[in-house]
């Protein structure tokens, strides 16, 4: 068995904090000396594609909602083998984590919270604190996190957004007051933060510049933070053995083509690894570019496709290759943004036609977990199946229904009503729910079975 890295999470006070930029430049600055094994809390897919470029290698996600307690200590494992130190930046303020009516488990802290991760692997936290706007309460405020929770340990402060030397040094002084190190203070900067967009942060695979970005960001940390002494606070995780699919391959190695590029970048790191496992040869191909690649089953992963609505219009021969292939009966399993370009249109574009109604950009943003439970028999799930997914989307469906499918999932409403969602016929399983793989193995295995059957 190979060890885990020893690692700390990058965690922070609020959203908004800077927490990803300085994990990120955290991250490129250690890969300059070690091997980093890149870590972000929570379903979040934009902020691994930074953490990987900057590691140069894949980010992961630990998910405790999506993947379960004991799911995120072996994926850790998996993850961490064989590098030097692994670096876990947080999601929201430290403590936040899912609001559920009911606790899901006795400790006192949320489910999905960054602090639950931190507390679970047994890891130090770096808190990331804003300063702006405030100077000697900032010793309160650190004190306050650091008592709340006696299973979370924070072992330093780096203070964001700092004005002037002299306001660095108080706040330093009020930080050092409560017994906890300040391992950096950097001043207000713009050149180092990456743009946002009505989903989030600007993927890694668009953004031209995002080499010159992390760049930028690890010449901030290397700058204004104690490296050696982030690296000396790291500390082995509690002992878990390491992940694995856990499930036999099928016959045939059926080829499984998985679009990628700008346009479909979502995808969690373990669902290639899941699909290898379970016999497929998995290729990637950029649709805003490539044809179809010769394949038995076609995976269509989230993303922005609304940003590139017009480029996919454009591909017209494409178009039509994909819509004959699956004509044909070739299996295909499409999230949120692959959902979306199954359909007639996408605002003013033709998208594929395979899924006859339309999606527009609507006014809200869906989020949130969502506990599901499979409504029909499909190539992924046998009905009454149960999994915890995650929506994240800020399109509309002109109807969610359409004649010759029936509904991918049920899940209940805040207000207690049912909903129904996504779409599944024969060959096809479209959905807006993200669901990783790592915790549904046997879907994915069910998946490439049936590939294997279309290419029999």
């Amino acid at each position: 068995m190979v060890a885990a890295a020893p690692g700390a999470v990058i965690a922070a006070t609020s959203s908004g904090s800077g927490k990803t930029t300085i994990a990120t430049g955290l991250i490129a600055a250690l890969a300059k000396r070690m091997k980093v094994a890149p870590f972000k809390v929570g379903p979040d897919y934009i902020d691994p594609g930074y953490h990987g470029m900057a590691a140069g290698c894949r980010g992961r996600n630990l998910d405790t909602v999506m993947c379960g307690r004991s799911l995120v200590q072996g994926l850790y494992a998996h993850g961490a083998a064989g590098r030097d130190i692994a670096v876990v930046e947080g999601v929201m303020g430290l403590f936040d984590g899912r609001i559920t009516a009911e606790p899901t488990h006795t400790e006192a802290l949320a489910e999905g919270s960054t602090a639950e991760v931190a507390a679970l692997l047994g890891l130090p936290v770096v808190l990331v604190v804003d300063v702006r706007g405030t100077s000697q309460s900032v010793g309160a405020i650190v004190r306050g996190f650091a008592t709340a929770e006696d299973s979370v340990r924070i072992a330093g402060v780096i203070l964001n957004k700092v004005g002037t030397p002299r306001h660095a040094e108080v706040c330093r002084k009020a930080v050092e007051a409560q017994g906890v190190e300040v391992l950096g203070a950097i001043p207000r900067v713009d050149h180092a933060e990456v743009p946002s967009r009505h989903l989030g942060l600007v993927t890694s695979g668009e953004l031209m510049q995002a080499r010159e970005a992390i760049d930028a960001m690890a010449h901030m940390v290397e700058e204004y933070v104690d490296i050696d002494a982030v690296v000396a606070l790291a500390r082995k995780p509690k002992p878990a053995p390491a992940w694995t699919p856990g499930i036999k391959p099928v016959a045939g190695q059926p080829r499984i083509a998985m679009t990628g590029g700008p346009a479909f970048s979502f995808t969690y790191a373990e669902h290639i690894e899941v699909l290898r496992a379970a016999g497929a040869q998995v290729v990637d191909f950029d649709p805003l570019h490539e044809d179809l690649p010769a394949c038995d089953g076609l995976i269509i992963p989230g993303g922005f496709p609304e940003e590139h609505c017009a480029a996919l219009a454009s591909r017209v021969q494409l178009r039509q290759q994909v819509r004959h292939a699956i004509e044909q009966g070739m299996p295909v399993h499409a999230e949120c943004a692959g959902l979306l370009w199954l359909l007639d249109t996408l605002g003013d574009h033709p998208m594929l036609g395979v899924i006859g109604t339309k999606a527009a950009m609507g006014r809200r943003l869906t989020l949130g977990y969502r506990e599901a439970v499979a409504l029909t028999d499909s190539l992924l799930y046998r009905a009454g199946e149960r999994v915890m997914g995650h929506e994240f989307h800020h399109t509309q469906l002109d109807s969610g229904h359409v004649a010759g499918f029936a509904p991918a999932w049920g899940w209940k409403l805040w207000d207690g009503k049912a909903a129904r969602e996504g779409f599944v016929r024969d060959n096809i399983h479209a959905s807006y729910l993200h669901v990783h793989p790592a915790a549904t193995p046997q879907a994915v295995r069910n998946f490439v079975q049936a590939a294997a059957q279309f290419q029999a």
